[in-house]
């Protein structure tokens, strides 16, 4: 963290918001942003101001994800450990259990960022923090299937606001260049929880009978116990918006609006978001696509988040056996993504990286359609899914959150490509049953024509960030706009230009 997730002095700093980020010139420590100069403080310099945002914005957001994910996906290392056999759940009782976390999980992304706005960043995440946490607990001491439900339910209304939340407050720290590798390292957090709730699991389940408590109960209340304990420092380590840090002196806080505004345009932050503001917000087709092209992605993700455990039980490990066996493909994720991370920011573009990432994963899913008597080829096949899957997710969320200009734009729209897309976790609850085991072809094959899905939206939302660049090129507009009425428009102002 230190070394600022290696950045340089980029060239990335404009004399306005209008100038391409592929042709920015570096300005030094100045900065000029509506005619005004403004000078990095003396005492720092960009680079280690940068690092400065990266110790105190990154690591603890990447914290609290990897124990909403952990919370929100052990129920799969659970399940291995006799959590079905116990409450009785036959037939599809258990995906009905999945389902539920969904309905509140899409309901309220964007009234979640927008409370998030409105209460500050540390006081909300941490507040659902030690929520979730708790409601993990409670689903390691219920007796039933209705007691299943219920805090499926809640741990969705939850979570709900963790992921788009983290991913709006994390795009109003950095430059569009910047990016990539912060949103890749923190999204990775879901992968370092697959790993770590493998490896966690394998020893709780060693837990088995004591104090009178299967091993699958041990796994909820440990896990949500840490969510708690961890909750209440949180409350004083997330960060908030860069206006409201504490940790910023007077000069540090002008100059990081000042880049910031200087590659995006002015923020507006100061006025609160309304109905209107979200209305206005989905009359741009590219919020919807954007929307689609998540949607497509979490389809084969929690398909094997929630799943993998079982499929890896196909292949004749036991118990134990399983749970270690998950965390290789999950860790070989975090080192793939990060070095398309690292390249994709490099050459800050986005849309080659994302559909090659998807092609990955969609031969992973070929071979596990075409290959039923070769464990090892089905395992390692598990790896290109992953790879590609974790991979595309978090190029193809900071690619569209990052085009939104204006804090207005980038709440809702962050919230509702998370919400929309997380529709897609429905499918994949019902996507792998067990009277398709041990082939699971019909979940293979629908997590295929959902990575195409989402090729195809991103291609059509690449082509419409490059048409709607060159028709402001060709007609620049603007010349009688205020600054303000710019601001407010975001993304949508003639002087501002997509990333693709």
């Amino acid at each position: 963290m230190a070394a600022g997730f290696g950045d340089e002095k980029a060239p990335g700093d404009s004399l306005s918001p209008s100038a391409d980020p592929e042709h920015q010139e570096s300005l030094g420590k100045v900065i000029f942003t509506e005619g005004v100069e403004v000078q990095c403080p003396p005492h720092t310099t960009e680079r280690k101001l940068l690092a400065k945002i990266d110790f105190h914005v990154v690591p603890f957001l990447c914290i609290m994800y990897l124990l909403a994910f952990l919370d929100r996906v052990n129920i799969a290392n659970a399940n291995v450990f006799g959590l079905s056999k116990e409450l009785g759940l036959d037939g599809n009782l258990y995906n009905n259990a999945l389902v539920v976390f969904f309905v509140p999980y899409v309901i309220f992304e964007i009234p979640s960022n927008i409370l998030l706005k409105r209460f500050r960043p540390h006081v909300w995440l941490s507040l659902n923090m030690f929520l979730f946490g708790f409601t993990t607990i409670m689903q390691g001491l219920v007796k039933n299937y209705s007691g299943l439900v219920a805090t499926r339910f809640f741990l969705g209304l939850f979570e709900t606001g963790m992921f788009p939340g983290a991913f709006y407050l994390i795009g109003m720290w950095y430059r569009r260049h910047e990016a990539q590798r912060r949103y890749s390292f923190f999204f990775n957090s879901t992968t370092l929880a697959g790993a770590f709730g493998g490896l966690l699991a394998a020893a709780i389940g060693k837990m088995d009978g004591l104090r009178g408590y299967q091993g699958w109960r041990w796994i909820f209340i440990l896990e949500g116990s840490l969510t708690v304990f961890v909750s209440f420092f949180f409350f004083f380590l997330l960060p908030d918006f860069p206006e409201e840090s504490k940790w910023l002196t007077k000069e540090e806080k002008e100059f990081v609006a000042a880049r910031l505004q200087a590659d995006q345009g002015r923020a507006s932050a100061e006025r609160k978001i309304t109905l209107k503001d979200v209305g206005k917000v989905f009359k741009d087709y590219k919020v919807i696509l954007g929307g689609f092209m998540y949607f497509g992605l979490i389809v084969p993700a929690y398909g094997y988040a929630y799943f993998a455990p079982g499929i890896l039980q196909t292949y004749g490990y036991g118990p134990i056996q399983t749970q270690l066996y998950s965390v290789p493909p999950w860790a070989a994720s975090f080192g793939f993504s990060m070095c398309i991370a690292f390249l994709s920011d490099k050459m800050r573009h986005r849309f080659a990286f994302a559909i090659v990432a998807i092609c990955v994963s969609i031969v992973g899913f070929a071979i596990l359609i075409h290959v039923h008597d070769n464990n090892h080829v089905q395992y390692g096949a598990l790896f290109l899914v992953t790879s590609g899957v974790y991979t595309a997710m978090p190029v193809i969320v900071c690619w569209f959150n990052m085009n939104l200009g204006g804090h207005h734009r980038r709440a809702v729209g962050s919230a509702w490509q998370v919400g929309f897309g997380n529709i897609g976790g429905i499918i994949a609850v019902y996507a792998f049953l067990k009277k398709d085991s041990p082939k699971f072809i019909p979940g293979y094959s629908i997590c295929i024509s959902f990575t195409i899905l989402s090729i195809i939206a991103c291609i059509t939302y690449g082509i419409a960030c490059m048409m709607q660049n060159k028709e402001r090129d060709e007609n620049p507009a603007g010349a009688n706009m205020t600054e303000d009425e710019k601001a407010e428009m975001g993304d949508l102002s003639p002087d501002y230009r997509y990333l693709l």
